[in-house]
């Protein structure tokens, strides 16, 4: 078996950095500026975070039959946490409304991470050669780099999302 540390800590790092900042955000109140600009960086964050684990991770993960189902499973997940950010971000922030989709969003982003890390990370590692590390370190921070770039908050309610 390879040594897996290196991905794996530096998702873990984001996830982290994401938890710290659902907490700042779960401090704030009403249609602040504080509040605003949290949500804009853990959008950023999260986004930008899915797309390069997508791509350095999971699409190493797809390959292997072992380990799809909770490579799809997780994939969707990441999905489903983008149209909640982008409902959240198109919902009155001075709202009980913004407030109850947060502790919906909070709740289920932080299952998604703790998930992730807790069975699929340590079970992914059983089934990562060398090869596949290399392609996953060389790949995850260069891509995370480029969506930090692209990434910003779309507000669409969730009923107006499409498939």
């Amino acid at each position: 078996m390879a040594d897996a540390s290196g991905i794996f800590d530096r998702l873990k790092e984001d996830h982290d950095k994401h938890r710290d900042l659902l907490k700042k955000m779960a401090k704030t109140e009403g249609a602040s500026e504080e509040r605003s600009d949290l949500l804009e960086e853990f959008t950023v964050e999260v986004k930008s975070h899915a797309a390069a684990e997508e791509q350095a991770l999971y699409s190493t993960m797809m390959r292997k039959p072992e380990t799809t189902s909770d490579t799809r499973h997780s994939v969707a997940e990441h999905h489903e946490i983008e149209e909640m950010l982008n409902d959240l971000a198109a919902t009155d922030m001075s709202s009980s409304a913004w407030l109850a989709k947060f502790k919906d969003l909070r709740h289920r982003y932080e299952h998604h991470i703790d998930e992730e890390e807790d069975d699929h990370f340590p079970d992914f590692e059983k089934h990562l050669t060398d090869a596949d590390l290399a392609h996953m370190r060389s790949v995850f921070q260069r891509r995370k780099e480029a969506e930090c770039g692209e990434q910003e908050v779309t507000p669409e309610k969730m009923e107006d999302a499409k498939d």
